[in-house]
C-alpha cells in the first residue's frame, strides 16, 4: 500500500488508516475476538497507520489496538492517539450510549487542555497501548476550549514534540475552521479532518486545504462515508450521526447512478476522492469487522473511470474540487 510523509515529520503512513472508533463498540458492541480480528486483517492487508484516542469506548480502542499490535516490529507502524479528554473512574454504572459507545460506563470523560493534562493523557495512553512512545498526538475536539488549547496545550505539545515524546502532532476535529487556525497559526505538522472533504461536502477546500498546501503540512481524511449515507443512500441512511437530509439523500443516490453507471461502486469513488487534493495523506476507515476492512481497501484499488469523475462534476456533485487520476 502507498505510503505518504506527514509534512515535514518524516513519519510515513499509509494511505488506509484504520480508525479506532468502531472496535470500541461505536453504536454497537464488538466482541473482542472480532476487534483483534479486524486489526490482523488490517495488517494483512497492508495497513500500518492506526489511530485511536481515549474517548473511543472509554479507553477500550487504545487497549485493543494495544493488544492487535502486540508482537508486530514497532518501526512499521504509525500510531496517532489523541488529548484532551482524561478518563476518570466513575461508579455510575450503566452504559456508555450516551456518548455514542456500546460498553459499560466504567470512566467519565474530563476535558482538560491544560499542559499537565496533555503529559497526563499520553503517559496514560501509552499504559493502555503497552507502547513506549506514540508517534502523532492530536487535540481532540477543541472547539469549545479553544483559548486553553492554543495558548496551554499546543505547547505543551511542542515541548513533548522538542522532547522526542512524540513525533507530530496536530489536531482533529469535524469542522475547519479552527483547524484551519491551526495550520496558519502553529507549527503542526498535520490535521484530521472529519466528514468535511467528501463526495458530499468539501467545505475543507475553501481554506483549509489550500493552507496544509502552502505550509507543506498535511491533512488526514475520517469520515469519507459520512457516517453511512455514501457507503449505503438509501431512506433512512445516516448523515453526520443523523437522518440524512432528503436533499444529501437524492445528491448521494445520483452519485450512485452514475458511478454504478461507469463500472464502479460508488465507495470506491468516495473512498478515493479525497486523494484528489495533494495535502490529502491518508484516509481512515472505521471498520468493525475484517470484511470491512477487506471491502475499504478493494475500494481504494478499484478503479474509477475518468468520465466517472467527468460525469460528477458536470453535473456540478463534486463542486471544484479536484478529482484522483482515473485508475
Amino acid at each position: 500500500m502507498a505510503r505518504h510523509t506527514l509534512g515535514r515529520s518524516g513519519i510515513e503512513v499509509t494511505e488506509i488508516g484504520l480508525g479506532g472508533a468502531a472496535v470500541a463498540g461505536l453504536y454497537r458492541p464488538v466482541s473482542e475476538s472480532a476487534a483483534a480480528e479486524t486489526i490482523e486483517t488490517a495488517w494483512a492487508e497492508g495497513i500500518r497507520y492506526f489511530d485511536t484516542a481515549p474517548h473511543y469506548g472509554l479507553g477500550l480502542s487504545e487497549r485493543r489496538i494495544g493488544a492487535g499490535l502486540q508482537g508486530k516490529p514497532r518501526a512499521e507502524y504509525v500510531i496517532s492517539t489523541k488529548v484532551g479528554r482524561l478518563l476518570e473512574p466513575s461508579a455510575a454504572g450503566g452504559d456508555d450510549l450516551e456518548h455514542g459507545f456500546a460498553v459499560p460506563a466504567t470512566h467519565r470523560r474530563v476535558w482538560d487542555f491544560s499542559a499537565d493534562g496533555m503529559r497526563r493523557s499520553l503517559e496514560e495512553s501509552l499504559a493502555r497501548l503497552g507502547l513506549d512512545h506514540i508517534d502523532i498526538a492530536l487535540l481532540h475536539d477543541p472547539d469549545d476550549h479553544g483559548e486553553q488549547a492554543f495558548h496551554e496545550a499546543y505547547p505543551e505539545l511542542e515541548r513533548l514534540r522538542a522532547e522526542g515524546v512524540v513525533r507530530a502532532i496536530g489536531a482533529g476535529m469535524n469542522q475547519t475552521a479552527m483547524l484551519t487556525r491551526f495550520l496558519i497559526d502553529t507549527d503542526v505538522d498535520v490535521v484530521l479532518c472529519a466528514g468535511r472533504y467528501t463526495l458530499l461536502e468539501q467545505s475543507a477546500l475553501a481554506e483549509l486545504l489550500p493552507a496544509a498546501l502552502d505550509r507543506g503540512k498535511s491533512v488526514i481524511v475520517g469520515g469519507v462515508f459520512n457516517s453511512g449515507l455514501l457507503a449505503d443512500p438509501k431512506p433512512g441512511a445516516t448523515y453526520d450521526y443523523g437522518a440524512a437530509p432528503e436533499e444529501l439523500l437524492r445528491r448521494a443516490l445520483r452519485m450512485r447512478e452514475i458511478t454504478e453507471a461507469g463500472g464502479s461502486p460508488l465507495r470506491a469513488a468516495a473512498m478515493q476522492f479525497p486523494f484528489g487534493h495533494p495535502a490529502v495523506a491518508s484516509v481512515l476507515t472505521g471498520a468493525r469487522s475484517a470484511a470491512e476492512v477487506r471491502d475499504a481497501v478493494q475500494m481504494l484499488n478499484s478503479p474509477v473511470a475518468a468520465d466517472v469523475w467527468e460525469k460528477l462534476r458536470a453535473e456540478g456533485l463534486t463542486g471544484s474540487a479536484p478529482v484522483p487520476e482515473a485508475g
